[in-house]
């Protein structure tokens, strides 16, 4: 595995580059001194003015050209003492770095043609009056308009690899963005089937628990068989609670680990949805329990789905209808869905008349209101619904009580 190269701190970059350029301006205000006896001070002086812009070059590389391209110009315009001199290397950095840190490219072409127009119109207004070997000034102005076009080349080529570069570390920077905004998208879908695993211990259990001990209170002194009976359905209710909130606890310290695969039932769990009934029935609510078909091959996330969904909204059931109610359960299995639907007649009728035509199990004496009312099982049967392509309605009947009615496309469970 290759080691990835590091990378200079911004500050020590920006320092290096100062440092480059420093380096060519002194190597061009030097050249400018050196050549400047054909002029004296005067060429001295211009080989100054021609490099201390080479400073802004990065920063500002249309402005450096102009101001360079004007005292070339200038110096072509000296007439009869005009010739070429070593300083005259700036008009090709400036012209370099106008095509390569310009913003638009377009600016490195306009630089282009100017050049190429200043080393002609140098190469014209030459003439054989002027200084010895014109011939020569003519050769070096033709050469350079070949060099402008190499340095121009030169200066597109860094540029595009430049852009090629920016572009692969944004994609690079891009694509952390995407994978960190992923990794937090996770942590909340995590934490919110945490939440609903929670809910759905919690609040299935304790409402079956809370039952029998109300129950087992009033029965006492009168039936203590009843009692006994309710106590030790507490009991088995509060370990099978305690060890689904252990399992949960351990995603929380191990989040490499997946709620739905610690707490999912095991496979087969749409022929445990009896179980969910049964815990009902001896919570003292009478219920009809009928299934339609031939349960299919699921993924275990869909199995729970179900699962959940008939045991929440059988705890709903207790919790908000009272003893008095009767409830039906019906599972459908077709080729292209499940169907869940759960009922209840709210209490209205009498549980005497109810119950012998549901169950045979005689309920428990429970007190009004003895369940908490409130809570986000609703959302919960929605979103496990949800998560499969399927669709969830529940509310109230016109004759009373309540139905919940829960469908899972096979489709798209075999592709989840």
């Amino acid at each position: 595995m290759s080691t990835p190269t590091p990378t200079l701190p911004r500050w020590m970059l920006r320092g290096r580059d100062l440092l480059f350029d420093l380096v060519i301006v002194a190597v061009v205000g030097s050249a400018s001194v050196i050549a400047g006896g054909a002029y004296g001070m005067v060429g001295i002086v211009h080989g100054v003015l021609m490099a201390l812009p080479l400073l802004a070059r990065r920063r500002f590389p249309a402005a450096t050209f102009a101001v360079v391209a004007l005292l070339a110009a200038a110096q072509l315009l000296a007439g009869d003492t005009f010739t070429l001199l070593p300083h005259d290397v700036a008009i090709f950095v400036a012209l370099y770095s106008a095509v390569k840190y310009a913003h638009r490219a377009w600016v490195g072409f306009a630089a282009l043609g100017v050049t190429l127009f200043g080393c002609f119109a140098a190469a014209v207004l030459l003439s054989p009056t002027g200084p010895d070997q014109p011939w020569l000034d003519r050769y070096v102005l033709t050469l350079a308009a070949s060099v402008t076009i190499g340095v121009t080349l030169l200066g597109l080529t860094v540029r595009i690899r430049h852009l090629y570069v920016r572009s692969l570390e944004e994609r690079a920077a891009t694509a952390e963005r995407e994978r960190d905004h992923l990794a937090r998208i996770a942590v909340v879908e995590e934490r919110g089937r945490i939440a609903r695993e929670l809910h759905d211990i919690i609040a299935h259990s304790l409402s079956v628990m809370i039952v029998h001990a109300d129950g087992g209170r009033f029965a006492l002194d009168r039936d203590p068989e009843r009692t006994r009976a309710a106590l030790t359905t507490i009991g088995a209710t509060g370990r099978e609670a305690l060890g689904e909130m252990r399992q949960l606890i351990d995603v929380l310290r191990h989040p490499e680990r997946s709620a739905d695969a610690v707490v999912e039932r095991p496979r087969g769990a749409l022929d445990q949805v009896g179980e969910a009934v049964a815990k009902a029935r001896s919570a003292g609510l009478a219920v009809e329990f009928a299934v339609t078909g031939t349960a299919p091959e699921v993924p275990d996330g869909v199995a729970l789905a179900v699962y959940r969904i008939v045991q929440e909204s059988l705890t709903n059931v207790l919790k908000h209808a009272g003893e008095r109610a009767t409830a039906r359960v019906a599972i459908t299995y077709t080729r292209q869905a499940i169907t869940i639907e759960v009922v209840d007649d709210g209490g209205r009728r009498a549980a005497t008349a109810a119950a012998p035509a549901l169950t045979n199990v005689t309920p428990l004496p429970l007190p009004a209101a003895a369940l908490p009312a409130g809570g986000h099982g609703l959302i919960g049967m929605r979103e496990r619904a949800g998560l499969y392509g399927g669709e969830f309605t529940a509310g109230a009947r016109l004759d009373g009580g309540w139905q919940v009615r829960a469908s899972i496309p096979l489709t798209m469970a075999a592709a989840a």
